[in-house]
């Protein structure tokens, strides 16, 4: 069995949602054991309320809960017995084979390279999120954890992107841009300039060059290769035009008579089409190049979401990515 350590006590919708997404993952899938870390009492009293496989649930007691607002270095060093801390140890003593968690991102970033550490030659790991596109999905790598990143930096996220979607998306020869404001190699900040010559000249990834952000949401390249802040713009951007042009059609079918006749006939379809287009569908977001698995899951994420990021644990974990990470840069750093 696959078992992931599950934050009980992060996100706004803890322990509730937590526990009914952990819940969820289990009936869903029986190769998985979740670990859920908390506070024992409060865990096991709302878990009570559901019926499942007691033999793939336990509860791992921690004592202490690391709030959003508090400094990430600060609080990884003192609340050695939060929810956060105790999951991570589990991975780095291979007590567990992934943490999932929708608690603080930094507490999250700085855990991951703090206490489940890089595999040797990754510099700086990255968030990549799965995002939704007109022909599927697409990996946005990084979303928030490197700010200041490096041309090197965003070679080394390519590489890891583009195996990740290989082998757990199965796509083959995963195509590779980075972002820019502009399709000539010429345009761009210092950094793309920089970097794009060194991604072209990978011969381990199938790179196309430079993508504008109109074409994200087309899927014109399956991994998307930024620095964090751009990366969390594009994020933040796409969620919001997303709610916001749903909000917009469902207040529009519901204008008058006509237009609520009209909104029971295209229901269907649309329901569909909408629910492609639902980022919770593909769970978390991965913090790759660890000697661990560690995914950030939203903030505000329910039950669906924390399921889908549990069961994503699977597939990364049976395809072995962390090794063919180190693989892959094993190849480039010989090459080098």
């Amino acid at each position: 069995m696959i078992r992931v350590a599950v934050d009980a006590m992060g996100g706004d919708y803890a322990p509730e949602e937590i526990i009914a997404g952990a819940v969820d993952a289990v009936k869903e899938n029986k190769e998985i054991k979740v670990l859920l870390v908390g506070q024992e009492q409060v865990v096991r009293e709302k878990l009570s309320g559901f019926t499942y496989d007691k033999n793939q649930i336990t509860v791992v007691h921690a004592s202490e809960v690391i709030a959003t607002e508090e400094p990430p270095v600060n609080a990884i060093r003192k609340k050695k017995d939060s929810s956060i801390v105790v999951g991570m140890n589990l991975v780095k003593n291979k007590e567990a084979d992934a943490f999932v968690s929708a608690g603080s991102s930094g507490a999250i970033l700085v855990g991951g390279q703090v206490i489940v550490g890089r595999i040797k030659g990754v510099e700086r790991p990255p968030l990549a999120p799965l995002i939704p596109t007109e022909t599927g999905v697409s990996l946005l790598i990084d979303c928030g954890a490197n700010v200041d990143a490096r041309p090197s930096h965003l070679v080394q996220f390519a590489r890891m992107g583009s195996i990740y979607m290989e082998h757990v998306m199965n796509i083959n020869r995963p195509r590779v841009a980075i972002v820019n404001i502009g399709a000539e190699e010429e345009k761009g900040n210092a950094l793309v300039k920089e970097t794009f010559p060194l991604l072209k000249a990978c011969k381990d990834i199938h790179f196309i060059g430079s993508i504008e952000a109109r074409e994200i949401p087309h899927g014109a390249a399956d991994v998307i290769v930024c620095e964090a802040f751009v990366g969390n713009v594009i994020l933040k951007l796409y969620e919001g035009v997303g709610a916001t042009l749903i909000s917009k059609v469902k207040t529009g079918m519901m204008a008058d008579l006509r237009s609520k006749i009209g909104a029971l006939l295209v229901k269907p379809a649309l329901k569909d089409t909408l629910k492609s287009f639902d980022a919770s569908r593909y769970g978390g977001a991965p913090l790759l190049g660890l000697n661990g698995l560690v995914v950030k899951t939203h903030g505000n994420s329910k039950a669906n979401e924390v399921k889908n990021s549990i069961i994503q644990c699977l597939t990364f974990q049976k395809q072995g990515i962390n090794e063919k990470i180190k693989e892959s840069l094993a190849k480039a750093s010989q090459k080098e």
